[in-house]
C-alpha cells in the first residue's frame, strides 16, 4: 500500500497543472495543521512566552495545558508526560529537529528557558506516523523565526526575584532584503535558598534549602539568507550550559551535583518550485552530562530531503526520508547505532467543511525494521456560518517508542532483546467557535489508548534490569476553552482547561492508577488591560497521585496562584521600557509534586526590558 501512494504521489507531481509562482519564499516546518486532521493542536506565541521570562518551558506547559510536569525541585529536572504516558512518550522538537536525549529517551523542560524559542506549539495525542519516534502521548514543537520588520532590532531584559534570581537575556537582530540574522544570548543564576517544611521530620519543621543551586547560560545565532527568489537557506545554532546541586530528598544530606552541555546545529535548504517545495536538513546534536565525577557524551548526525506539494486540486502531498546516526559514549557502555525513516502524508479538502489527513510511517533502526505507522484523521465542519463554527474531529493510528540505549546497553542490567513499545490510539472530539462581541472557544476531546509491551525496570537479586511486561490502557477526557470581550475600554480574555486521565495497568490484578499520574487537572486564567497596564490571573490544579506501583500512599492534590502586572507606557527615545511584576504562588501553599522533593513557596519577580 505505501509503495501504491508513493506512487500516486509522483504521478500527481509529474501531472500538468495551473500554478501561481509565489512572489516571495516562505519557510515552512512540518505543517502540523495541515496534516493532523481530527488532532488537537495549541500555540503559544511571543505574547504569551513574553509573561515566562526567567521561567522554564516546564512551567509553561504545566500552567497553561492538560500536560503533567514531573518536577524534582525548583530549577531540577522536569519531564513531561501526555495523557497518562510516561515522560519517553512525548517527543520534543526544535526546528524540526528531536531534542530527546538518546540514551534516556526523554527531555528535561527545567534547562529549557521559554527565551530560546519564538514560539510553542504543542500536539496532543499520538502522531508517531507524522513525527516518529516517541510521539505516543503527545509532541512539543520549539521554533525561531527572523526578525520581521527591516533594520536593526533588539532588547535586554533584566529580571530579579526571591531565592536569589537573577536573570539577564539579550536579543539583537537584522533584517534586509536578503538576508537576516538573529542572536540571542542568556545568563540565570537562582541559588533558590527557599524555606519549605521538612515533612520528613516530627512536627513539619521550617527548614531552608541549602543545596539546589541552579546556574544556566547560552548563546543562540541564527542566519536566514535568500539567495534567489525560489532558494532559501536557514541555519540555527544553539549552545547551552546549565549547572545544578542535585537538590536531596526530604531527610537526606546527599550533595550530588550535575552539568549539562548541549550543542545543536541545524541547516535548511530550501527551495521552491513553481508546484513544489523541496527542503534539505542537515543536523547535529552534541549532549554531555556530567553527574558527581561521571561523564557521559552522546553525538546525533541528522540527514533528511523532504517533499511537500501543497495544491493538487484538493489534494496536498508530503514525503521524506530521514537518517540518523548516534552515538554514545557513558560511563558503563559505548556503542553506535543508524536509523532511518521513509514517511508520506497526504492531505484531502474536497470541500470547506471537510479536511482528511493521511500519515504513514516505516522506521529501521539496526537491522530491525519497526512495525508500520499509519494515522488517520477528519476534520468536518457540522455548522459553518459567519459568526459559528461547530467541527467535529477524530483520529485513529498507531504508535512506537524504540527502547532507549540506557535499556539495551546499560551495564549491568541492559537487556538488547526488548521489543519497542507499541500503541494503538483514538480520539473524537468537538470544537465550537463563535465570533462576536464576545467571542469564545470551546474544545472537548475523549481519547482512548493501549501501550503495549512497556518497559519497565525491574530487581533481578541485586541489579535491575528492563523488561516488556506491561499493558496499560488509558482513556479520558479535555476540554480546553478560551473567551475575549470588551467592556468600555478595558479588553478582557479568559482560559479554563481541565482533564480526566484514567491509565491503568492491565497487568496488575489491582488495575490501579499508574504512579504519578494524576486522575484530575485544571488550569484557569484572566487577563485584563486597560491601554499600556494589563494583569493577568492564572492558577492549575493537580489531583492525587501514588507514589509507587500497587502503593497505598498518595500525594495530596494542590492548587497554585499565580498574578502578574505589566506596563508598557514608558517611552525613553525610541527605547521602549515595558515593566511586569509578577507573584509566584501567591497563597503560598506547601506542596511535593514527586514524593519528598520540596518546592517554594511564594516568590517574587520583577523585570525590565529596553526593547529598541
Amino acid at each position: 500500500m505505501t509503495f501504491a501512494l508513493w506512487f500516486v504521489s509522483l504521478l500527481s507531481f509529474a501531472a500538468p497543472q495551473d500554478t501561481v509562482v509565489l512572489a516571495e519564499v516562505g519557510v515552512y516546518a512540518a505543517a502540523l495543521d495541515r496534516f493532523s486532521a481530527g488532532q488537537t493542536l495549541v500555540s503559544y506565541d511571543k505574547n504569551t512566552l513574553s509573561r515566562y521570562q526567567a521561567r522554564s518551558l516546564g512551567d509553561l506547559l504545566q500552567e497553561n495545558s492538560p500536560i503533567f510536569v514531573r518536577q524534582y525541585g525548583a530549577g531540577m529536572l522536569a519531564s513531561p508526560s501526555f495523557r497518562g504516558t510516561s515522560p519517553g512518550h512525548t517527543a520534543l522538537f526544535w526546528n524540526g529537529v528531536p531534542l530527546n536525549s538518546i540514551s534516556l529517551g526523554q527531555s528535561d523542560l527545567s534547562i529549557l528557558p521559554v527565551q530560546a524559542t519564538d514560539r510553542v506549539e504543542v500536539h496532543f495525542g499520538s502522531a508517531a506516523a507524522l513525527f516518529g519516534n516517541e510521539a505516543i502521548g503527545g509532541s512539543v514543537h520549539l521554533s525561531t523565526s527572523p526578525p520581521q520588520e527591516k533594520g536593526v532590532s533588539g532588547s535586554l531584559s533584566q529580571t530579579v526575584g526571591s531565592f536569589g534570581l537573577a536573570q539577564t537575556s539579550l536579543t539583537a537582530g537584522y533584517g534586509a532584503d536578503k538576508v537576516r540574522f538573529q542572536s540571542k544570548l542568556y545568563r540565570q543564576n537562582q541559588p533558590n535558598t527557599f524555606r519549605y517544611r521538612d515533612i520528613s521530620r516530627a512536627g513539619a519543621p521550617w527548614e531552608q534549602q541549602e543545596h539546589a543551586h541552579f546556574r544556566q547560560q547560552g548563546v543562540i545565532q541564527e542566519l536566514w539568507w535568500q539567495p534567489t527568489s525560489r532558494a532559501q537557506v536557514k541555519a540555527s545554532v544553539w549552545y547551552n550550559q546549565a549547572e545544578r546541586e542535585i537538590q536531596p530528598l526530604l531527610g537526606s544530606n546527599t550533595e550530588d551535583v550535575q552539568e549539562d552541555e548541549s550543542f545543536r546545529a541545524v541547516v535548511d535548504y530550501q527551495y521552491q518550485q513553481s508546484n513544489a517545495i523541496w527542503k534539505l536538513k542537515g543536523a547535529f546534536i552534541q549532549d554531555r552530562l556530567q553527574f558527581n565525577a561521571q561523564d557521559n557524551q552522546t553525538q546525533q548526525a541528522i540527514l533528511g530531503l523532504d517533499w511537500k506539494r501543497p495544491s493538487v486540486g484538493n489534494w496536498a502531498f508530503r514525503a521524506g526520508l530521514r537518517g540518523t546516526w548516534m552515538a554514545a559514549n557513558l560511563s558503563t557502555y559505548s556503542v553506535t547505532e543508524q536509523r532511518l525513516e521513509a514517511y508520506q502524508s497526504m492531505g484531502w479538502e474536497p470541500d470547506d467543511r471537510i479536511s482528511v489527513s493521511l500519515n504513514l510511517r516505516q522506521l529501521a533502526f539496526g537491522d530491525e525494521l519497526v512495525p508500520f505507522l499509519p494515522g488517520l484523521g477528519l476534520d468536518w465542519k457540522l455548522v459553518q456560518g459567519e459568526k459559528t463554527e461547530l467541527l467535529f474531529k477524530t483520529a485513529v493510528g498507531l504508535g512506537v517508542k524504540l527502547p532507549t540505549l540506557n535499556d539495551r546497553f546499560w551495564s549491568p542490567g541492559g537487556n538488547p532483546n526488548l521489543r519497542p513499545e507499541k500503541s494503538q490510539n483514538g480520539e473524537l472530539g468537538f470544537q465550537l467557535k463563535q465570533l462576536g462581541a464576545f467571542s469564545w472557544e470551546q474544545r472537548l476531546t475523549y481519547y482512548q489508548m493501549l501501550v503495549d509491551d512497556w518497559i519497565i525496570w525491574l530487581p533481578k537479586g541485586a541489579i535491575w534490569s528492563p523488561e516488556n511486561i506491561r499493558e496499560v490502557h488509558n482513556r479520558g477526557l479535555e476540554y480546553q476553552g478560551n473567551s475575549s470581550w470588551t467592556t468600555g475600554a478595558w479588553n478582557w480574555k479568559a482560559n479554563l482547561g481541565y482533564a480526566y486521565s484514567r491509565t491503568r495497568d492491565r497487568t496488575e490484578e489491582s488495575s490501579k492508577q499508574l504512579p504519578y499520574s494524576p486522575e484530575h487537572q485544571g488550569n484557569a486564567g484572566l487577563q485584563l488591560s486597560l491601554g499600556d497596564l494589563a494583569m493577568d490571573l492564572s492558577g492549575f490544579y493537580v489531583g492525587p497521585r501514588s507514589i509507587a506501583m500497587g502503593s497505598s500512599r498518595f500525594l495530596e492534590g494542590y492548587a497554585l496562584c499565580n498574578l502578574g502586572l505589566s506596563f508598557s507606557g514608558v517611552n525613553w527615545k525610541s527605547l521602549q521600557l515595558p515593566l511586569r511584576f509578577q507573584v509566584l504562588n501567591v497563597f503560598n501553599q506547601s506542596y511535593e509534586v514527586l514524593y519528598l522533593r520540596a518546592m517554594p513557596g511564594r516568590s517574587y519577580q520583577l523585570n525590565l526590558t529596553l526593547t529598541l
